[in-house]
């Protein structure tokens, strides 16, 4: 009798402590379906998770392309602590719509999705879509959303309609600063997961910063349609107070 409860206190403390430690054991169980910014300190540093693992889906005709997914591979290598960046594409046949609601775009990632994160490698979800978001306005338009920890997505066809005058590399510039300043906001910018070091959060704007230059300016996830912002040689990067705030986070 003794040793059966013997037994059965020891289940027991394992059961509790296999609850607590279940990400440090194999991280299978990691939730892809928490709020933006929920991950942030995971993606950015080392501590859970030391690869990552891009999934892109697209539609027939939106394929990103290696220029622009390069940008994006620099552009967390130059802000996380990961070891190594894989990105792997794959057209999805889907029906397709003229306006997609989040709640639209959850379910295409849920009914898609092949990869989760697990071990040492976190997986990023990416899907790049045609139609707009059901969030446009009559004077301006969404070019892309971050809408769950590790998932977000990119409204290419409403981004070729901007960048139809645009030539050579201003095409890829706008493509990859929409694609890296969604990614920003799953790094927890601005105030989004990430404290701030220092207050630089344009509140009338969102999750977005003051500063005019800087990637996370909010003109860049919206563009208006009557003026165009965007009309840049080069990705705009962070400014000062985001890095700041990456780095007190566990970024580069």
């Amino acid at each position: 009798m003794k040793n059966v409860i013997k037994l059965i206190v020891i289940f027991s403390v394992f059961f509790i402590s296999c609850s607590e430690d279940d990400f440090s054991v194999n991280n299978s169980n990691y939730s892809f379906k928490e709020q933006v910014g929920f991950s942030a300190h995971d993606i950015l540093s080392n501590e859970l998770f030391t690869d990552i693992f891009v999934e892109i889906l697209y539609v027939e005709g939106l394929e990103p392309s290696d220029q622009v997914l390069n940008n994006f591979k620099d552009f967390i290598l130059e802000r996380t602590f990961k070891n190594t960046v894989t990105i792997e594409t794959r057209l999805i046949d889907i029906p397709l719509e003229s306006s997609y609601t989040t709640t639209k775009i959850r379910s295409i990632e849920d009914e898609n999705r092949t990869k989760f994160s697990s071990e040492n490698e976190l997986v990023i979800f990416m899907l790049f879509i045609n139609g707009t978001s059901s969030k446009n306005e009559e004077d301006s338009v969404i070019l892309g959303t971050s809408y769950r920890n590790t998932s977000f997505v990119i409204f290419k066809e409403t981004i070729q309609s901007f960048s139809n005058n645009f030539f050579g590399t201003k095409k890829v510039v706008l493509e990859s600063t929409v694609i890296c300043h969604e990614f920003s906001h799953m790094l927890g910018l601005v105030n989004l997961g990430t404290p701030m070091v220092e207050d630089h959060q344009d509140i009338e704007n969102g999750a977005h910063c003051i500063t005019e230059n800087c990637l996370l300016y909010h003109k860049i996830e919206r563009m208006n349609t009557t003026t165009n912002f965007f009309s840049r040689d080069q990705i705009p990067e962070l400014d000062a107070f985001c890095l700041q705030d990456l780095r007190a986070n566990g970024g580069r």
